[in-house]
């Protein structure tokens, strides 16, 4: 097993630092205040390729894997980006770029994967419904064959881009819940484009990435040619699981880089202030939960690559799925940890919005949430790796 960055690997690195360095914590500040979209951050990311760091060199992309993908995202979000420097990767490069790669036609391909790469086409995916939450077999959300169409109606909720999306990942039942014969069949994944009168969108008020829109979306009748489905037929379920991995260890990797910017504020902090004569920082009711913070983030850090590393390589669903839920369980104690003890470190200047240390405390504290939470990823490991008997129904 290689732990060193190859020279490719590097040039990402790097490149990811020097654009997070043009867009620092108070221009994320500002975006955050006013609800804005970062629109020259998404031009700056896309000129450099990273939206088509996925994407095969025969669409125009670099033809990575998603190890790399992970390695820009880190590095964004450890230079000033915060959670922006994953998020905005994470809707339109993981639920677009990397699904159509994975599982989509070759029609499919031609048609999205350039416009990705490129930068001109934004992705979302529309899959939590109001009524199932983190239980997806139990989405209502239906599909239903008309001819030579597929007919969908439904309602998600907290679907986040697609107020702005022009493509969209559309997670349905084909076959009722009640008439499958297993829970798992009967989802299919349909791609859809947009704006389409068929579809409402309506964001959602929210505590923070307010330079992103979270939505609840209706379908009404939405009518998509018979191409839109993503095949197989009934068994979108194992596709999806292909999708929901890699954005499990992009927050991950989000917890990592947050945990690394309020790291290296609250150090610099420590240095300058002083308290009784003496810097804050040589006090140890400081340094050490940082730094024990810190070190398990580390630890973190290895367990995703190993993730990544395995999904490059095409291993199993459940493989992935297992270390991915170990990475992102202890990365998001750790990165709680790490931004909470960062703010103490500042004192009250650390409830300023001017010290962005609790934008970060807002961003760190979603990853405890979503994509999963950290009770459903500790089911996960308990029944999956450790073998007890199922916890829920």
């Amino acid at each position: 097993m290689e732990f060193e960055l190859n020279e490719e690997q590097r040039m990402i690195a790097n490149t990811a630092k020097e654009i997070a360095e043009d867009f620092p914590p108070e221009y994320w500040r500002e975006k955050d205040a006013n609800g804005e979209f970062a629109e020259d951050f998404f031009k700056a990311i896309a000129k450099a390729g990273f939206l088509g760091i996925v994407v095969p060199e025969e669409y125009g992309g670099s033809g990575y894997g998603f190890t790399e993908l992970l390695i820009a995202m880190e590095e964004l979000a450890a230079n000033g980006c915060g959670m922006a420097g994953v998020w905005y990767l994470v809707l339109t490069e993981c639920f677009g770029a990397l699904t159509i790669v994975r599982h989509g036609t070759e029609e499919q391909r031609r048609k999205y994967l350039p416009k990705i790469a490129k930068g001109e086409l934004e992705f979302c995916m529309a899959l939590t419904e109001p009524d199932a939450g983190t239980n997806t077999l139990a989405i209502k959300t239906r599909a239903v064959k008309e001819g030579d169409e597929w007919i969908i109606n439904g309602n998600k909720i907290w679907i986040s881009g697609a107020d702005r999306a022009k493509g969209m990942l559309i997670v349905a039942r084909t076959t009722p819940l009640e008439r499958a014969p297993k829970k798992t069949h009967g989802i299919s994944l349909f791609l859809a484009d947009l704006p389409n009168k068929a579809v409402k969108v309506n964001p959602i008020p929210k505590h923070g990435i307010n330079y992103s829109k979270s939505c609840e979306v209706s379908f009404n009748n939405l009518r998509l040619p018979e191409s839109s489905l993503m095949p197989p037929l009934d068994e979108g379920w194992y596709c999806l699981l292909d999708t929901l991995n890699p954005e499990r260890m992009s927050f991950t990797t989000a917890a990592i880089g947050i945990s690394r910017l309020a790291i290296r504020k609250a150090v610099e902090y420590s240095k300058q202030r002083k308290v009784f004569l003496d810097p804050i920082g040589s006090y140890q009711g400081l340094q050490f939960p940082i730094a024990e913070a810190y070190a398990t983030l580390e630890c973190a850090k290895l367990m995703n690559f190993k993730a990544s590393w395995l999904f490059d390589k095409k291993a199993s669903y459940r493989e992935v799925g297992a270390i991915a839920n170990m990475a992102k369980a202890v990365a998001v104690e750790a990165g709680i940890k790490a931004v909470y003890w960062a703010m103490q470190t500042f004192g009250g200047y650390g409830y300023a919005k001017e010290y962005d240390v609790e934008r970060w405390w807002r961003e760190i504290n979603l990853i405890r949430l979503a994509p999963v939470t950290q009770q459903m990823a500790l089911n996960y490991i308990a029944e999956h790796v450790l073998g007890f008997p199922k916890s829920y129904r």
